[in-house]
């Protein structure tokens, strides 16, 4: 017994002295990828670390310096590739205008922290990001999916800091959000996964969490894209979000003053009309499907006109946009809805429509 507990014993030391160096050799790999990254992001000009107090936010900034408008784009949950993934659509904006990037804590360069994410919380950290980085009001706030509930709150309790508003499918307001997403908290599992994370094992993951672009993106951007992707994943405060999306998404609602702000909501998820855009969704959610080989169904792209599911789904859509949508927009004031039904990151899927219908809002506050 005392031989087999000798044998069993050598057998585990060599497998901790084993797992040890991997681990060393994967912390060392990533340490000097990252370094290296790092100085690609600054050469690309994504790299701008700005104090907002106890961390810094990175506050990116393309375009015209001297343009006639500043745009700040929000993203969405998680995503701390933003800045590399609406490029393509931002590209129709930045000849006449300043676009900027501010990264939440957490998200892609920024620093993490262990507060509390809540709505209002978000939205000073933005405000003291862009004041340290002398970027002055009034701005276009331009934000996707749960950033139009950050866009929501700041509008209404800071009117005279926001000229305008763009929502691009922004997250479905109607104070009731929580009901069925409640607050969950970050757990240990999630803070030891961010632990695994900043050792470098992100990289041995990274496909299993983000997946490629579409073919309409270069080698470079998915490159720039990975790259913010893994310094996400090492991060606490998007999970403390993701666990507060909902409680987030009422304390946006619940604060809303309705005012004259213009503002233009983009209707993606719920904004089909015809046969011809459920097909040509399908078209590119099954090519993306395929590109990065998810064991996910492929959508239907054989919609006719007269076909029931087509009127069944077109009635989903409907009811959606008549019993969230158009009374959000009608709370928020002087918003206008424009149905563009497409995935809900409409700006990656159609970066052109999305950004010839935002820079004629934008030209159109000009008049």
């Amino acid at each position: 017994m005392k031989k087999v507990f000798k044998i069993t014993g050598r057998i585990l030391l060599i497998l901790l002295i084993f797992l040890l160096m991997f681990t060393l050799f994967t912390l060392i790999m990533h340490r000097v990828r990252t370094d290296r990254e790092i100085a690609l992001l600054k050469e690309k000009g994504y790299y701008n670390p700005v104090s907002v107090g106890e961390y810094s936010l990175n506050v990116a900034k393309f375009g015209n310096e001297n343009g006639g408008h500043t745009i700040v784009s929000l993203s969405g949950l998680g995503m701390g590739d933003y800045s590399v993934a609406e490029r393509n659509m931002t590209a129709y904006l930045e000849d006449d205008n300043l676009v900027v990037f501010v990264d939440r804590a957490g998200y892609g360069l920024s620093d993490d922290t262990d507060n509390e994410m809540t709505t209002e919380y978000i939205v000073e950290d933005y405000r003291k990001a862009l004041e340290n980085a002398g970027i002055e009001a009034p701005y276009i706030l331009m934000a996707h999916s749960v950033g139009g509930a950050y866009a929501t709150y700041w509008e209404s309790k800071y009117p005279g800091e926001i000229e305008a508003v763009i929502f691009l499918d922004g997250s479905q307001l109607n104070g009731k959000v929580s009901e069925e997403d409640p607050y969950v908290p970050v757990t240990f599992g999630d803070k030891a996964a961010a632990f695994l994370a900043k050792l470098g094992f992100s990289r041995y993951m990274l496909r299993s969490y983000y997946y490629l672009y579409s073919d309409d993106f270069s080698d470079e951007q998915q490159k720039l894209a990975d790259i913010l992707d893994l310094m996400t994943m090492d991060s606490v405060a998007p999970v403390n979000e993701g666990g507060r999306w909902g409680v987030n998404c009422d304390d946006a609602y619940n604060s809303i003053v309705t005012n004259d702000i213009p503002k233009l909501y983009i209707c993606a998820s719920w904004g089909y009309q015809t046969a011809e855009e459920f097909n040509e969704n399908g078209i590119w959610v099954n090519r993306m499907i395929e590109k990065n080989g998810l064991d996910l169904e492929k959508r239907t792209t054989d919609y006719a006109e007269n076909d029931e599911r087509l009127e069944k789904a077109l009635e989903q859509c409907e009811k959606g946009r008549r019993e969230i949508i158009y009374p959000y927009a009608e709370k928020l004031g002087n918003c206008e809805v424009v149905l563009l039904g497409g995935e809900h990151g409409i700006y990656e899927q159609r970066p052109d429509e999305c950004g010839e219908i935002i820079k004629a809002f934008i030209d159109g506050l000009d008049s």
